[in-house]
């Protein structure tokens, strides 16, 4: 959804779109969320209003005008949300992301774009659905999921499963990650997150050691010198998000612990839950560690000072586990 100006959509859905990248500075993937969410909608409008007798998706909404919106009401999204439910069978999460996609989008068109007068989603009274609690390993699965990537072949393997378990990255931070961003003196990384927010993360030592373990078999590659990227394809390239997510697959499976549901973006709630559970980080904390980017959370959090989320990663119980060293079973 990269081009905003789509000639199939109504100009002021694509001036909204653009209002997400620029102003939101929403990643890609969640403007296509929001953008199908409401075209959804659009198409639903058209379909009632001028009682169409096709397929709704295959309604055109390029002629839609700004008083087309002025007359939708809280009843009609009511409607929509009915229509999705009983006709499209979206369960509770898809339908409450639909609610959040039409809230910002009416938000910006009565605050932002000033089209409408009045915002028909601030009567809106849609339950929230109750968060499933996510999945993480336990220490102990941790623990056993380290040693088994601990070999002489698999640097840059142990290197990427420690630093997700203990700084809580992101998969798209983590690939992102260059060389020149690893600041050993200060022992804290640069990690760019979403909406292009720039935050530090600490290095404890098990990171500090994974890290220079790696880096001294990839420096002795000539053919990696002119590459920025810290992880590198088996083509001296910085890596894919989808092959960091196979190398996690076949960790977890060569640790026995595959069928569990883990992903790399688990190994994030699994580095959050290690540190709350055994070390003396607090949730504000954790926020800040993990680069959570809502304005209110980010209002209360930024005043923690530095030695507080870098004592947050040093409490990572597996800040002590290091690569190469014998386990007690290997004897």
């Amino acid at each position: 959804m990269k081009n905003y100006n789509n000639n199939s959509n109504p100009e002021f859905l694509n001036d909204y779109l653009v209002h997400l990248k620029v102003v939101k500075m929403l990643s890609e993937r969640t403007i296509q969320e929001y953008y199908l969410d409401i075209r959804l909608f659009l198409k639903y409008i058209c379909c009632m209003n001028y009682d169409i007798d096709l397929n709704i998706d295959d309604i055109d909404i390029s002629g839609m005008t700004e008083n087309d919106l002025k007359k939708i009401s809280v009843s009609d999204i009511y409607n929509f949300i009915f229509y999705v439910s009983d006709e499209r069978q979206n369960l509770d999460r898809a339908r409450y992301r639909k609610v959040s996609a039409l809230r910002s989008f009416f938000k910006y068109l009565s605050k932002t774009a000033k089209i409408i007068d009045n915002d028909p989603t601030k009567d809106l009274d849609i339950p929230v659905p109750k968060a499933a609690l996510p999945k993480f390993l336990t220490l102990d699965e941790s623990l056993r999921l380290l040693k088994s990537a601990d070999t002489k072949d698999s640097k840059r393997d142990y290197c990427i499963l420690t630093l997700f378990l203990n700084c809580g990255m992101r998969l798209s931070e983590l690939v992102g990650i260059n060389i020149t961003d690893i600041d050993f003196y200060e022992l804290r990384m640069k990690i760019l997150g979403k909406g292009n927010k720039e935050r530090m993360v600490y290095l404890n030592s098990a990171c500090v050691d994974a890290l220079n373990q790696y880096l001294e078999v990839r420096n002795n590659n000539p053919k990696a010198a002119n590459e920025p990227a810290l992880f590198l394809s088996n083509q001296n390239k910085r890596i894919s998000k989808r092959r960091v997510q196979q190398i996690v697959e076949k960790s977890l499976t060569e640790a026995g612990l595959n069928g569990k549901g883990i992903t790399t973006h688990k190994l994030r709630h699994t580095a959050a839950t290690l540190m709350y559970q055994y070390g003396d980080a607090d949730v504000l904390t954790l926020k800040e560690l993990l680069g959570h980017v809502s304005v209110s959370t980010t209002e209360i959090y930024t005043h923690l000072n530095d030695n507080t989320v870098r004592n947050a990663i040093e409490s990572n119980p597996l800040s002590k586990v290091k690569g190469g060293e014998k386990h007690d079973d290997d004897e």
